[in-house]
């Protein structure tokens, strides 16, 4: 069974720094691509970044370009994503995800992923002014 478990989570004041972590197992090599998402009460889950594992490509949201940077483990199982200089308005409960194929990670021209299966259950990041 396929699954992610983020964590890394927690508050810091703006200008601070926070790294999150989200570990995938279950995959026979490694998932297709990963992604970082965030959701605050009452608002849509937006897509903050992903990365293709095998390839190293990764995409940002314009609203953490220069600020939120992935990276990878050697065995491209976990993602890694470090947050600085964070905003209050980066509060949110952070979400990861994994996809096992082109399908699961299609991203439409919206910059949503609709298709992706497998989430993990999520962790806070509270930032404070």
């Amino acid at each position: 069974q396929v699954k992610v478990v983020e964590s890394g989570g927690g508050s810091v004041q703006a200008g601070g720094s926070l790294r999150l972590s989200c570990r995938a197992s279950g995959y026979t090599r490694s998932p297709y691509c990963m992604a970082w998402f965030r959701q605050t009460p009452g608002k849509e889950r937006e897509a903050v970044a992903s990365m293709f594992p095998f390839s190293g490509r990764s995409y940002y949201a314009d609203s953490v370009k220069g600020r939120f940077t992935l990276s990878q483990d050697n065995t491209k199982t976990t993602l890694y994503l470090q947050m600085n200089n964070l905003k209050p308005d980066d509060t949110a409960a952070y979400y990861c995800a994994a996809g096992r194929d082109s399908w699961e990670c299609r991203q439409t021209n919206t910059g949503r992923y609709p298709n992706f299966r497998t989430w993990g259950q999520g962790t806070q990041v509270t930032v404070s002014s």
